[in-house]
């Protein structure tokens, strides 16, 4: 629904005030997000110079998402080998006595026979699982073409899905990358603005899959009347977004209690945390750079790219907004939703006092 109505009426000032003023609080939010996760999983220099790397490749050389994950899991991997004290940062939890007692004896009683991982069931899961998830890509390229908008954006929203690790924040930038530079579905203000919409409903943040893809079809609806193209494409989005879940869930939780006290698989998940921190922090300054300057291009030269703003674009009412946001955040402990609401309201009083978003 949101989705529709930002397409529809995107231009209109009432909603660009309104975003204006969300965009600064979940600048806010975001970066508090990177203090959060940083402080929980940056435990030493080796994890401090993962995250670090992770962030130069991801914003001064584009690289992949995925192939970042990837490559932290198996220096994690090495790292267990070399020094595993302070490559496992991440440790399974204790089971309390009494829970473990009763683990025990459902185990043996065979009330747990359900959890047992086998052959069988794992195959069974895939069985139904998988045609569920790859069948509706498959119709659409053979009915459509592998470059059709509904082909890409199922295709897209699948690898996104296998490689969501660390939550919603972690891979919002490769999101933006593909959707905006690649895909050219999303204007970068746009992307702001569906992070904003994201922030303030309830559900995962990652339901901003459905905005991605409403308007990548909304942009490019062939013969289909725009509204209509953007509602199937969001449907078409959230169903390769989350079913992959449960691929993951129902084939992978029986051998979760199994690989809880495995080093291997701990040091691993320790290294690609450090590697989210990175790609989260590139994710905020992405954001800062495009909440603060309304002009920002992106230079590339000698195989890198960073981002440039116009300085004469600055927004101050938006650093300042984003600011007030930050230190209600963090310093006072007020709540997501109040400060969103409040830099909601304060953005609609700017643009009524002022006329607009005026750059200095």
């Amino acid at each position: 629904m949101l989705s529709v109505l930002y397409a529809g009426f995107q231009d209109a000032t009432l909603v660009q005030a309104l975003f204006f003023g969300i965009k600064a609080a979940v600048l806010a939010i975001v970066i508090q997000a990177v203090i959060r996760i940083g402080k929980r999983a940056l435990k030493n220099a080796y994890m401090y110079a993962l995250a670090a790397t992770a962030f130069i490749a991801i914003f001064f050389f584009a690289v992949p998402f995925p192939v970042v994950i990837l490559t932290a899991g198996l220096i994690g991997l090495l790292g267990r080998h070399l020094d595993p004290d302070r490559f496992v940062v991440i440790k399974g939890h204790d089971t309390p006595e009494d829970a473990g007692r009763a683990i025990d004896a459902m185990m043996n009683g065979g009330a747990a026979h359900h959890t047992q991982a086998t052959r069988k069931r794992a195959f069974k899961v895939l069985a139904i699982w998988l045609p569920l998830w790859f069948t509706p890509l498959v119709v659409l390229a053979m009915a459509l073409g592998y470059d059709n908008v509904f082909t890409q954006i199922g295709l897209f929203f699948s690898k996104l899905a296998v490689v969501t690790f660390g939550g919603a924040y972690s891979v919002l930038a490769y999101m933006a990358q593909e959707a905006v530079q690649n895909y050219g579905w999303l204007a970068p203000g746009e992307m702001l603005d569906g992070l904003g919409m994201a922030e303030t409903t309830p559900g995962p943040l990652i339901q901003v899959v459905q905005y991605v893809g409403f308007m990548g079809a909304f942009r490019d609806s062939g013969s289909l009347d725009p509204f209509t193209a953007g509602i199937l494409a969001s449907v078409l989005a959230t169903w390769v977004t989350f079913v992959p879940c449960f691929v993951w869930i129902f084939l992978g939780a029986p051998y979760v209690e199994t690989l809880r006290g495995n080093q291997a698989v701990s040091a691993a998940l320790s290294a690609v945390t450090a590697a989210v921190v990175g790609a989260m922090l590139n994710l905020a300054i992405w954001f800062a750079v495009h909440v603060a300057f309304g002009e920002v291009d992106t230079i590339r030269a000698f195989g890198m790219q960073w981002l440039v703003p116009t300085w004469g674009s600055i927004q101050i009412a938006s650093v300042v907004l984003a600011l007030g946001a930050f230190i209600a955040i963090l310093r006072f402990k007020v709540g997501m939703l109040p400060v969103i609401f409040v830099s909601a309201l304060l953005g609609i009083a700017y643009y009524l006092l002022f006329g607009g978003a005026p750059v200095l």
